[in-house]
């Protein structure tokens, strides 16, 4: 057929008006079609002076049209003006209802009859008209929205944003200038934001700008307010608004018209696309956010790349030159497509797009590793996930056997139970071959498992075989899992939710992924908690195992996430695995003696139970004295003063003590540390190896000290310096070793005080001095995993 154009956009987006703007400027015969009555519809519907970004800010900008960071009426303003002078064929107010293919090209249906005709179809309509919404009861009541125009109509209301998005993020900073904001968060931090929204969004809510409520998932809605379950049980929070920003869907039907086909039912997958944008479609490109690529410098790159691909010049993507620096740092010698393929045929990443694909490149990391390096260090902080691309990587499941090893060729991940669970890495894995591994940054790792259903799958499943491997058999092979893996499911339990009953005949198997447990037994009528469990470790098999009733009741000590483990595939696994059998019997008996031991030998009474009600069951590091070796001659705080400019981070009076185990007021470097989610300057970090440290920017505010639940920050002013130890010795000059807190020494502080705490001696080699200066053994700073082993040398 003679086609009207030589190319019809569909959509006048960024990428569409991109796309149109190459169009016009190589004189290629097209035209630009956009259902609303303007151009950039979704950008647009944006919130009135909303700060539109240019990220990511390492990647090229390749258009015709000019964009920079700046306000969403600067940058229509500039694409108008664009859109005018490149003299773009564009045709407003008129929709596309379908796209067919014919002979030599395509016929486009337009709303109120009419038809064009066009050799090439770029598809670049987004996916902002098919919002997202909620399905919970109430969500239909009137105060419910998911668009906010301009945020200046609202003052005075109390508003509750559902979704830490850029959009939910957003609307909530500029919501709060006239209203009382809290944003509903399903995590502790904002992963799927920019990091200029999260930076700013962290920074309202350490001002008290916005009420942040974490951990949170929404139950219903009702008049006045939401409903939500939180760690601690079900809680109402009460609001006039309710505004939800949860995304979009593709607008599936209307794409599926056309011929597209999708990689999967999954109503938020993209359609696929070759790496030159066509989709299965000859001659049908698509681009843009419905191509799962939503940032605006991405949509214009490809919008003018699509062009010169139509056009058959296969100029390389604008992230080419940076994913190939990659490869070129490894000594990698292969191409960025071919890198695409390679990571694409990883089961962990099978479920995204080329296009999504290369965006985790952009920010990932390539490792070249060689026989026997290591590669991850068992009690390491967790902050990626590794990805095996070419060779093998063995897991120690053992400290005792380092020759033993849970092998992991090509195709295969690991490094995601540390990372998700919060803690240190529980255990070393070596590169057993050379090695070429992709090392995928937290935050994109936290984003995918919340936002692509597969991505938790896959990792969910491979954490079932993973754990009985490490756990029992690094030998059994993977197919004798499969009916193991295919019946297991993950259970959220919330504090004090009961995991196992004694008494119950129930027989499963839980394993603990993130949070932790305790165990207790019924002794004298009372129940005593024995045991304390954290994640990377499991409970339950005594009753699969032998038949009897539960013997113990198990609750989670915090909010805590198990896989549950039926028992009848996993007796059938017993049955055919024997090498399994006999390591899962050897590790019951194990068990079987420390239950009697903690039952009946010890005379431990309730300590563990003592040691989680001071909420040492969030702790990843706490100093313990054993006060029966104890000599009270403060060696521990005059260390920790001389340590830190004269000024004690260390109480070992104050505190609770049970029998002879006392918890003096020290921090514990909290898995989420509460002292970090009101920190105005930012001035609170976590190390590397995992010490929470206060920086020197710290403005003394007092945040910090009256947010932590343990008492283990006091604000405190730079002491005077010492005169040397000699003068002391010989003259009586000074205080002497340790911290002066006399009148007049308080009085002779100089600056403004600022927030002081343990930092576990970060940087100094030898450890905590407090530990170091103890004459008896009797400090000792511990991990909750070796809590029972300090219980059981202590003998409390």
């Amino acid at each position: 057929m003679s086609a009207d154009y030589r190319m019809a956009i569909v959509g006048s987006g960024p990428a569409g008006m991109s796309a149109a703007a190459r169009a016009a400027q190589l004189g290629e015969s097209h035209i630009l079609l956009e259902r609303a009555p303007h151009l950039s519809d979704t950008i647009f519907k944006y919130q009135k002076r909303k700060h539109v970004m240019a990220t990511p800010e390492i990647l090229p900008l390749r258009t015709d049209l000019a964009f920079g960071e700046s306000s969403r009426e600067e940058v229509i303003e500039a694409w108008t003006r664009g859109v005018d002078a490149a003299k773009i064929n564009v045709r407003l107010d008129t929709e596309v209802t379908a796209i067919a293919r014919e002979e030599g090209g395509f016929v486009l249906s337009l709303g109120g009859g009419n038809k064009l005709t066009a050799e090439v179809v770029i598809l670049a309509i987004g996916v902002q008209g098919n919002l997202n919404k909620l399905t919970i009861p109430g969500a239909e009541l009137p105060f419910v929205q998911y668009q906010l125009d301009d945020p200046d109509e609202y003052s005075g209301e109390e508003i509750s944003i559902i979704g830490v998005g850029d959009a939910g993020i957003e609307n909530a900073l500029a919501l709060a200038a006239n209203n009382l904001v809290s944003v509903v968060n399903t995590g502790i931090d904002f992963p799927r934001a920019k990091r200029a929204n999260a930076d700013l969004i962290e920074a309202a809510i350490k001002r008290g700008q916005i009420q942040h409520v974490t951990d949170a998932k929404v139950n219903r809605i009702e008049p006045g307010g939401l409903v939500l379950d939180t760690k601690d049980g079900e809680t109402r929070l009460k609001c006039d608004r309710i505004i939800a920003r949860i995304g979009a869907a593709p607008p599936r039907r209307f794409v599926e018209s056309c011929g597209i086909q999708f990689p999967s039912d999954n109503p938020v997958a993209f359609p696929e696309v070759s790496d030159t944008y066509e989709s299965q479609v000859p001659g049908l490109y698509i681009i843009g956010a419905l191509a799962g690529y939503p940032l605006i410098k991405h949509c214009l790159n490809q919008g003018y790349e699509v062009v010169e691909y139509v056009r058959g010049n296969r100029i390389p993507p604008a992230d080419e030159p940076l994913i190939q620096a990659k490869l070129d740092r490894v000594a990698m010698s292969r191409s960025v497509s071919d890198l695409v393929a390679t990571v694409r045929e990883l089961p962990l990443f099978a479920s995204l797009t080329p296009l999504q694909i290369r965006e985790i490149l952009i920010h990932a990391e390539l490792h070249s590793k060689a026989k026997d390096e290591i590669v991850i260090e068992r009690g390491e902080y967790a902050n990626s996930v590794y990805s095996v691309l070419e060779g093998e990587v063995g897991i120690r499941p053992n400290i005792a056997r380092p020759e033993e090893l849970v092998r992991l060729g090509p195709g295969k991940f690991f490094g995601e139970l540390a990372l998700l669970m919060g803690r240190r890495r529980t255990r070393t894995v070596i590169a057993t071959a050379p090695s070429l591994l992709l090392e995928v940054d937290r935050n994109t790792m936290v984003r995918l498992v919340r936002s692509v259903p597969e991505v938790k799958r896959v990792i969910d499943d491979a954490a079932i075989g993973r754990y009985l491997k490490v756990f029992f058999a690094p030998n059994v092979e993977d197919a004798l899992l499969a009916d193991v893996v295919g019946t297991a499911e993950v259970i959220e339990f919330k504090q004090n939710d009961t995991l196992i009953e004694a008494g119950a005949r129930d027989d499963s198997v839980y394993f603990i992924r993130t949070g932790s447990v305790t165990i207790s037994y019924r002794v004298g009528g009372q129940d005593i908690v024995r045991d304390y469990v954290p994640a990377g470790n499991y409970v339950g098999e005594m009753a699969l195992l032998m038949g009897a009733p539960r013997s113990a009741t198990v609750k989670a000590a915090v909010a805590t996430e198990a896989i549950r483990i039926d028992s009848a595939p996993f007796r059938a696994l017993l049955e055919r695995a024997p090498d399994l059998r006999r390591e899962v019997e050897r590790h019951l008996q194990q068990r079987l003696a420390l239950r009697q031991r903690l039952i009946l030998g010890q005379g431990h009474g309730d300590v563990i139970g003592f040691l989680m009600r001071q909420g040492v069951g969030e702790a990843t590091d706490v100093l313990l004295i054993d006060e029966s070796l104890c000599v009270r001659c403060d060696n521990c705080e005059k260390a920790c003063a001389e340590t830190h400019n004269g000024v004690s981070r260390l109480d070992r009076e104050a505190g609770p003590t049970y029998a002879t185990l006392h918890v003096p007021t020290s921090c514990r470097h909290c898995e989420h540390p509460h002292c970090m989610k009101d920190c105005p300057p930012d001035a609170i970090h976590r190390a590397p190896n995992g010490e929470v440290y206060i920086g020197d920017n710290c403005i003394g505010c007092g945040n910090c000290e009256r947010n932590c639940p343990y008492g283990v920050i006091q604000m405190a002013a730079l002491a005077p310096e010492k005169p040397g130890l000699l003068s002391w010795l010989f003259w009586g000059s000074g205080h002497g070793p340790g911290e002066d807190r006399s009148p007049e020494a308080l009085a002779q502080r100089t600056g403004g005080k600022h927030a002081v705490k343990c930092d576990m001696c970060k940087g100094i080699e030898e450890g905590p001095a407090c530990v170091r200066a103890c004459p008896t053994g009797a400090a000792i700073r511990v991990a909750p995993e070796r809590f029972i082993d300090v219980i059981r040398d202590a003998g409390a």
